[in-house]
């Protein structure tokens, strides 16, 4: 190679000096090219001479650039004394030339973490570059090398001002990315910011605004809690306008916000939960959902609103759309109208949703029959399936009955409905919202026994409840709808009939109190898990006891800046605590080493894996254990799977007895399990032909790529059904217990159980258990676990995992089989 360029330099050298600044910039290129290589320093001894003086007289940008680069590549010295030189005139330089000044200043800090603050300064001065690549790479800069809080606050600035002022969706979502992890690690100074970030909202990108929402709701403090749910409230009555498409969607990620904030702080309820109930109606069910369920809990955890949410829901109960609404809104009048007035009108409410009795009328029966054959329903949507559905504790239920009915209002006449909302909704065959119908009436009967000293007025009461739940029956016995009432509901209609004819006080107590009771252990049972994973996430780093810990009243301050002295005091922090112990696990390290080659090879390699959301770095040591100079030595890597080599590793010559680290960057685009395989290829002085030895192979675990995450019970659900590839796994373990099983399969699939410990309590035999995880990718893993023990004490059942994409699917299922065992 060097009889190829040795001709060549000299009309390398001489382009130095073209006319032509593109000339120019190549040929300082090939001057770092020609000094990069294995004898380039001998074949350009004063190179870092010749590019710095060109660095002193150019002019083009560029050029500057590409020499600047030189330097910092091929004589780190020189660059750093060129930027201190000229320190104050480094907000001029071209944006190109910038760039690479940071890129030096992160080298030189990480190497000589003492020398930083002067460094920090140059960045802050920065901050106010025209170019946005540049405040955006001062900003990660500035986070990545100092904690102290002044440094902090610029970058946090700088990515709030980038946020509102980039167009770019995609800009948009590094930015929150950014924001939320200066969020985990500077919690005060991002709390102040707390505006600024909410301003993101104005984007119409969903995904923006979720992550701003979720940033958000992290920040709350009792000092910006009202600014912020004024905000949401404003933003509430906008996606009134109709305007965009996914104003629904919004709308209930808005509403989720809201109640996360009255839970956290239960003053500002009464300010949202009125504006909220005009919601109810809403024709997004999920939406409407949402709300009646912030309702339910507000109702409970805030007595003193009880009165005016009843009243309020009373007079807008006729607008609910959607019979899981209706069901829910139903509950709350059942258990929360508690004076004389309210139970009258919760009653009266009823009736008059219901409409007039009976629901059909036996001449009307042939007439509707045909006038069903030839038009549809014009005021109903009915979505009706028979594919099983999960329920709430894992288990599967054949779903027969209407998933989700929603109906459009009829003619309205003087101010109230044509016909009532809960019977347009019984007229689609929903009997489950007949039997919650029933149930509530009981209570309301029930506590007017209490609340009412007429007798005369309390059977009245009971009569017309037992005529409605008859009229119920009737017509789910009829041939007037498809199909006729469950068993289930027809159980649950007679039994409350059966109360209203004969109460006792036991009885009585069970429906008046047991309910509200459990709901209320609900509550605070969720409060305790919140608060749980609020403990756990307060990771406590220790240090060691022999840490040097420096203290700040004893520095020396001679010469040193305000912020300086902030960082310095930041870091005594850190050492104190253990946070600059913390990355570097060396056990945890050790568990990462895979070995490529045997113990009797000429050459022995070894691979230190990282994995990084979506890169790998492959670390290999190659030692050279034969008494020859090995040339011309490789690493030649192949992948297999949805993997990608970013670039080949280069030639090398290993003395004998040496070693070398060589690292090998991939790329990866799914969660697929992948594999990286290759060789070693090598010569040597006395054999012609070159060497290989080949490597083991290197499987890419796909619990690098997913982390517990968190989801609702409704959210679960609607995924399963949704999500078309399912691996189904049978269980085979030694493990004789549902619990311990349960605890080993999250821990070896590194999942989060959704289901609440209090449903897994007791001892039955039997256990069911949703998992979830999320990938770095975005994809969504759904894990569903049915176990039961058999009369021989061995635990028998099935793994269900569904996702988006198959590889996910496959990859968790060949994991569960392989560690399900549970003795390794």
């Amino acid at each position: 190679m060097r009889q190829i360029i040795e001709p060549l330099i000299p009309s390398v050298l001489q382009n130095l000096e073209h006319r032509h600044p593109f000339i120019r910039r190549n040929a300082i290129l090939a001057v770092m090219s020609i000094y990069k290589l294995p004898q380039g320093e001998h074949l350009l001894v004063d190179a870092p001479d010749m590019i710095e003086k060109v660095l002193s007289t150019e002019q083009d940008p560029s050029a500057k650039r590409n020499a600047f680069l030189m330097l910092f590549t091929c004589a780190q010295d020189r660059a750093i004394n060129y930027l201190l030189t000229h320190v104050d005139r480094v907000s001029e330089w071209g944006e190109l030339l910038q760039m690479v000044v940071l890129e030096l200043i992160r080298k030189v800090c990480r190497t000589n973490r003492g020398e930083k603050g002067k460094y920090i300064k140059i960045i802050i001065s920065l901050l106010n570059a025209p170019s946005t690549a540049v405040i955006y790479e001062c900003a990660s800069t500035l986070v990545s090398l100092s904690s102290a809080p002044t440094a902090i606050r610029a970058a946090s600035n700088t990515y709030c001002q980038l946020l509102l002022s980039q167009s770019d969706n995609n800009v948009k979502l590094i930015v929150l990315d950014r924001l939320n992890e200066l969020k985990s690690s500077h919690r005060d100074i991002m709390v102040d910011l707390i505006m600024d970030v909410l301003r993101a909202l104005s984007s119409p990108n969903l995904d923006i605004r979720r992550k701003t929402l979720d940033i958000v709701l992290e920040l709350i403090t009792p000092r910006n809690i009202n600014e912020v749910v004024l905000m949401l409230k404003k933003e509430v009555v906008k996606t009134q306008s109709g305007e965009l498409e996914k104003n629904g969607e919004y709308r209930q990620m808005l509403i989720q916000a809201i109640h996360s904030c009255a839970i956290k702080f239960p003053e500002v309820a009464s300010t949202v939960v009125h504006l909220l109930m005009d919601f109810l109606g809403d024709s997004n069910v999920a939406s409407a959902i949402d709300v009646v369920v912030f309702v339910r809990e507000i109702i409970e955890t805030n007595p003193k609103l009880r009165v005016s949410i009843i009243t309020r829901l009373l007079d807008t109960f006729y607008q609910i759309r959607a019979a899981r609404v209706c069901s829910c809104a139903l509950w709350i009048i059942g258990e929360y109208c508690l004076s004389l007035s309210e139970v009258e009108s919760g009653i009266a409410t009823i009736k008059q949703c219901l409409g007039e009795l009976p629901f059909y009328s036996v001449s009307e029966v042939g007439e509707a029959t045909d006038a069903s054959k030839k038009t549809p329903h014009a005021n109903s949507i009915i979505v009706s399936s028979r594919r099983p559905a999960i329920l709430a504790d894992g288990t599967y239920a054949t779903q027969s009955a209407a998933s989700e009915t929603a109906f459009f209002p009829p003619t309205i006449v003087q101010g109230s409905l044509a016909s009532g909302n809960l019977r347009s909704l019984l007229l689609t065959d929903d009997f489950f919202l007949g039997a919650v119908v029933a149930c509530t009436l009981t209570k309301l009967v029930l506590r007017l026994e209490e609340v009412q000293p007429s007798k005369v007025e309390v059977n009245k009461a009971t009569t017309q409840g037992l005529l409605i739940m008859v009229s119920m029956l009737q017509l789910g016995q009829s041939h007037v709808l498809p199909h006729p009432i469950d068993n289930d509901s027809y159980d649950r209609i007679v039994l409350c009939m059966r109360l209203l004819c004969n109460t006792g006080d036991e009885i009585r107590k069970i429906w008046l109190q047991s309910c509200r009771q459990s709901f209320v252990k609900m509550l605070s049972e969720k409060q305790l898990q919140e608060t749980e994973e609020l403990k756990a996430k307060a990771q406590v780093s220790h240090a060691q006891p022999d840490d040097l810990i420096d203290f700040y009243h004893l520095k020396s301050r001679k010469g040193m800046s305000q912020l300086e002295l902030e960082d310095e005091v930041q870091d005594d922090l850190k050492r104190a605590t253990g946070e600059f112990v913390k990355d570097a696990d060396d056990a945890n390290k050790l568990n990462r080493i895979l070995q490529l080659t045997g113990f009797g090879d000429p050459v022995y390699a070894e691979a230190y894996v990282t994995v990084h959301h979506y890169d790998i770095v492959l670390d290999v040591t190659v030692i050279n254990r034969t008494k020859e100079t090995l040339q011309n030595l490789c690493v030649e890597l192949a992948t297999m799977g949805d993997l990608k080599l970013v670039e080949h590793p280069q030639n090398y010559t290993l003395a004998p007895e040496s070693s070398k680290q060589i690292k090998a960057n991939i790329k990866v685009s799914s969660t697929e399990t992948g594999v990286i395989f290759g060789n070693i290829v090598y010569e040597t002085s006395n054999v012609l032909e070159r060497t290989v030895v080949v490597l083991n192979d290197i499987h890419i675990d796909i619990m690098d790529y997913i982390s517990p995450a968190v989801c609702t019970d409704a959210a679960f659900r609607t995924m399963w059904a949704e999500f078309e590839w399912e691996n189904k796994v049978a269980v085979n373990t030694v493990i004789q217990d549902e619990k311990e099983f349960l605890n080993h399969m999250i821990k070896s699939t590194n999942m989060k159980c959704l289901t609440a410990p209090s449903a897994l309590d007791g001892e039955c035999g039997f256990l069911a258990a949703n998992l979830y995880a999320k990938s770095v990718f975005g994809e969504d893993a759904l894990v569903n676990v049915s176990v039961e023990k058999q009369g021989d004490g061995k635990l028998s059942g099935y793994i269900r995992i569904r996702s988006k994409t198959q590889g996910i699917a496959l990859s968790l299922g060949d994991k569960i089989t392989l560690k399900q065992k549970g003795g390794s």
